[in-house]
């Protein structure tokens, strides 16, 4: 799926102009970005977490010349999926978090 994909989704779900769909994508691509050049964790409950990571500094090597390359240290994003959307996935049933015994009730 690609972001106009995405977009055209949105629209179509929710009854509104392309354009409108577009902004409130582009918002929460933003806001995503934001909180993570941040450093904040955005956590979404039954999709998943992103979160940044720091990779320590190492040398590398030039692909085409083998010569030997410094790379810095640098933060990358990571996500990580719930357990729930692991499951649909999967094509398992997601279960409810119901409580089962009389006494949580």
């Amino acid at each position: 799926m690609t972001k106009a994909d995405l977009i055209e989704e949105v629209s179509r779900v929710v009854e509104m102009t392309r354009k409108d769909s577009e902004v409130i994508v582009e918002a929460i691509f933003d806001s995503v970005v934001k909180s993570l050049r941040h450093g904040d964790k955005i956590e979404i409950r039954g999709f998943g977490s992103f979160r940044t990571r720091q990779r320590q500094p190492r040398i590398g090597r030039n692909p085409k010349t083998g010569a030997r390359v410094e790379v810095p240290a640098k933060r990358i994003p990571y996500f990580k999926p719930s357990k729930e959307l692991k499951d649909l996935v999967n094509g398992e049933e997601v279960k409810p978090d119901v409580p089962t015994s009389p006494a949580a009730l």
